[in-house]
């Protein structure tokens, strides 16, 4: 037995070399779309006076949740300035926010298809258990294969390692809709696509929105081991420490990935807890809509 081996690892590696030789065009323009988004939004950030985009960060806090968020996401964020973390903390915003945005627009069509086909469902379980069980570090070397040393892997790999709880999230959630619900769409002669957009999505928006919190948690994790593969950012900085034992530069790396981390993670939650919305300008207009008074009684009101 011990000379009995099954070459795995060989196999899958031949099958990568095809795979980056016959489709290297391909490669290089998700690359070069990748590399071009990653450092404009970069760019459009930077050329924004530190105090105005924190000022715009602390507003979102404030009008997603309340006051305090709006205070504490100021502080933090002057903080990471202070510690000369402020570029490689907006790249590595950049790099979660640009896979973030396009792990979300693949998982929820996915998780809907799961949701309403049981054979998708079926095929898909296995293919997200392997995604979200393998370890984050090996995805980069396909990566950086495809792709060479820089951002371009690190964004293919968090994309593919924050997916699985996007899908399984919007599955959940549209699968826990209430049956009657969909059943009295039924009755009504509504199409599935108008009850799935006009019933389920709805319905199912806090735990698809727990899905997308998720997404970008990982997304954020995965920015920092993608570091390792080249790319720019906070995760870059930890590297550097690592490889020169500097305490210093590591824990101030590390605290501006945790200010990052804690302003995404209460803005995403919140966006996902319509009770929250108080202090929203959606609510105020609301609240302000729902207060005037309408022709009708404007009408009534001049003739008296």
């Amino acid at each position: 037995m011990e000379d009995f081996r099954i070459p795995i690892g060989e196999w899958i590696e031949t099958v990568l070399d095809w795979i980056k030789i016959n489709f290297a065009v391909i490669f290089d323009g998700v690359g070069t779309a990748f590399s071009a988004l990653i450092e404009g939004l970069t760019d459009a950030l930077l050329a924004v006076p530190e105090p105005a985009l924190i000022l715009v960060f602390a507003l979102i806090g404030w009008l997603v949740r309340s006051w305090q968020l709006a205070i504490g996401t100021a502080v933090s964020f002057l903080l990471v300035v202070a510690m000369g973390q402020w570029t490689p903390a907006l790249q590595t915003l950049s790099l979660v926010l640009v896979a973030a945005i396009v792990t979300i627009a693949v998982a929820v069509p996915l998780g809907i298809l799961m949701a309403r086909n049981a054979t998708a469902s079926a095929i898909l379980r296995p293919v997200l258990d392997f995604m979200q069980t393998m370890p984050a570090l090996v995805y980069l070397i396909p990566a950086i294969t495809f792709f060479s040393i820089g951002v371009v892997p690190g964004v293919v790999a968090t994309i593919i390692f924050s997916l699985p709880p996007g899908v399984r999230f919007t599955e959940l959630g549209i699968r826990g809709v209430d049956p009657e619900r969909v059943e009295a769409g039924h009755a009504f002669g509504a199409t599935p696509g108008q009850i799935l957009r006009g019933i389920q999505l709805p319905l199912a928006a806090p735990t698809i929105m727990g899905g997308i919190n998720q997404v970008v948690m990982l997304a954020l994790s995965m920015a920092v081991i993608a570091g390792f593969g080249g790319a720019d950012g906070a995760g870059k900085e930890v590297v550097a420490a690592i490889s020169t034992l500097n305490v210093a530069r590591g824990v101030e790396a590390g605290l501006s990935v945790v200010v990052l981390a804690i302003f995404l993670d209460r803005v995403t939650s919140a966006l996902g807890a319509p009770g929250d919305y108080r202090s929203s300008i959606l609510a105020i207009l609301r609240r302000r809509r729902a207060n005037r008074p309408s022709g009708a009684e404007v009408t009534t009101r001049a003739r008296v």
